[in-house]
């Protein structure tokens, strides 16, 4: 058993229809998509911040990588191409982000080296500060236990000491502490001189 099937052919109007249909809808179709504005402004601050981190200093190829893909987009964009612009936009700031993350890491690695660097010279010094201490140490324990002997003072010159004055001698100053009796009419003191000394 055969089944034959018939062609259908299609009369001409018919025909020139159906291609401006086609036409009309991949044309609709590239209408559609609207610019990328977002994604290009995205991608745009994402380059200015992995600039921004050095990523020139710690990921140039990403940062390259994420620039010539935002010059293409770029083009896209200038050709109406936004779907392709939208697509490279998205690229670019993946690109960007990874050069971003590479440059803060990188950073981070270049402190963390210095650091390193920093501890060793500082162990370094407190080691040979350590062991100067002990030399020191052994010095002083080496040397003798005897202090030197210090010398007496001179005594001062003969001259220096001369003998009190001739004739003045000591002075005694009268005993106050004796106190008359009561209903004596002698006074306790009797001193010609002004604060009561003889």
């Amino acid at each position: 058993m055969h089944i034959f099937f018939q062609r259908i052919r299609l009369a001409g109007p018919i025909r020139a229809t159906a291609a401006t249909l086609a036409l009309t809808l991949v044309l609709a179709g590239c209408a559609s998509v609207p610019p990328p504005d977002d994604s290009m402004n995205m991608a745009q601050t994402q380059l200015q911040a992995a600039r921004d981190a050095g990523a020139a200093d710690y990921a140039p190829v990403d940062l390259g990588f994420a620039q010539d893909k935002f010059q293409q987009a770029q083009s896209a964009m200038a050709d109406r191409k936004y779907a392709d612009a939208a697509s490279l936009a998205e690229e670019s700031r993946a690109d960007a982000e990874l050069a971003r993350a590479k440059a803060r890491l990188g950073a981070a690695r270049a402190q963390i080296q210095s650091k390193v660097q920093e501890n060793s010279s500082l162990r370094a010094e407190g080691e040979q500060a350590e062991a100067a201490a002990k030399q020191q140490d052994a010095a002083a324990a080496a040397a003798p236990s005897n202090p030197a002997p210090t010398e007496d003072m001179p005594a001062p010159a003969s001259s220096a000491l001369s003998a009190p004055p001739s004739g003045s001698g000591f002075q005694t100053v009268p005993d106050n502490s004796q106190q008359p009796a009561a209903g004596s009419s002698t006074p306790a003191s009797s001193s010609s001189t002004p604060g009561g000394q003889p």
